[in-house]
């Protein structure tokens, strides 16, 4: 125990400082390790990185080479193609050459040939220019006499144009004589007839009611008919005799039934109806001594009526007899 207390009672000895100082100067040396690795780091990254761009840079000029290459590659085909092509072409030329060599001197004989009969040619062309020559100048002779007709003809078609004035002024006269002399005939009638209901003037045209003339179906003029047709003759006996005789005229009879058709053995249609009647009015104006050469019978069946409707009063209108004077 005394022992103890001895050793208690020594001075302690302080390392801690010490050992901080060592700490302190390990830690020193780490962090200049540290930054020695770091730069190296650095410089090594940086030195990486140049060689990716020179390798990178390596590599885009070996692609260029190499498509250089292909170029070269493909004009070098392109080139033997060609020469080929060139030989080829070559060897045309000269069968072509050979060719004309030999059909060369086939001209060359043909032309000797040629110049044998060429004095005879010549002879032969100076006789076509004298036929050439010859044929002019009767082409000349042809043309003047062309010139001449067709002077004439220009004469002549004024002098037709002339003579078609002049005729279409006649014509024009005669058309106003006869229109004159019709409407002295129409006059003529409405004296003798009067104003009857079943007889009447229409425009240019004299209408009889069929019912007058003729019984239903029938084409055969009845014994009072005639006494109605009399009183027109003679009038038109007596306009006729006035009409000039170069004034061509004709009494044209027309014959109208209505629009209800007949279908008899005698008459199969309203067209032979009407035209019998028409017939039979123009044959009886013959009888009374009116020239057949001034007569003319026409048929229109139901095809021009006077009026379109359909009671009895207009089928009555529509059945009629019309005279008219007029020109041939």
């Amino acid at each position: 125990m005394a022992l103890a207390n001895r050793r208690s009672r020594r001075p302690s000895i302080d390392i801690w400082p010490g050992f901080v100082d060592a700490l302190a100067q390990l830690l020193m040396v780490i962090i200049f390790i540290l930054l020695v690795f770091t730069a190296g780091q650095f410089f090594l990254a940086d030195a990486l990185s140049g060689r990716d761009k020179a390798l990178k840079l390596l590599q885009q000029q070996v692609s260029e080479l190499s498509d250089m290459l292909a170029l070269e590659r493909t004009a070098n085909t392109d080139l033997r193609a060609s020469t080929a092509s060139l030989a080829a072409q070559l060897k045309a030329k000269e069968s072509e050459r050979d060719m004309l060599a030999a059909r060369a001197e086939e001209a060359e004989k043909a032309l000797a040939g040629e110049q044998q009969t060429s004095a005879a040619a010549r002879a032969q062309v100076e006789q076509l220019t004298a036929s050439v020559a010859a044929l002019r100048e009767q082409l000349a002779r042809i043309a003047a006499a062309l010139d001449l007709a067709e002077a004439k003809v220009r004469d002549q078609q004024t002098q037709l144009g002339d003579l078609g004035r002049q005729l279409n002024l006649a014509l024009a006269s005669k058309v106003e004589e006869l229109a004159r002399y019709r409407s002295e005939f129409f006059g003529r009638l409405r004296e003798i007839l009067g104003n009857r209901p079943d007889i009447r003037i229409v425009g240019d045209r004299f209408v009889f009611q069929s019912e007058v003339l003729f019984t239903q179906g029938s084409a055969e003029l009845a014994d009072t008919a005639k006494e109605q047709l009399d009183p027109v003759i003679t009038a038109l006996k007596e306009i006729s005799q006035k009409i000039p005789p170069d004034i061509n005229w004709v009494l044209r009879v027309d014959g109208h039934t209505d629009r209800r058709p007949i279908d008899t053995a005698e008459f199969p249609s309203n067209w032979e109806l009407s035209t019998a009647r028409a017939i039979s009015v123009v044959r009886y104006a013959i009888a009374q001594g009116i020239p057949a050469n001034r007569l003319v019978a026409a048929g229109f069946a139901d095809k021009q009526p006077l009026d379109p409707g359909n009671s009895e009063d207009a089928y009555r209108r529509n059945r009629r007899i019309e005279l008219k004077l007029t020109e041939r």
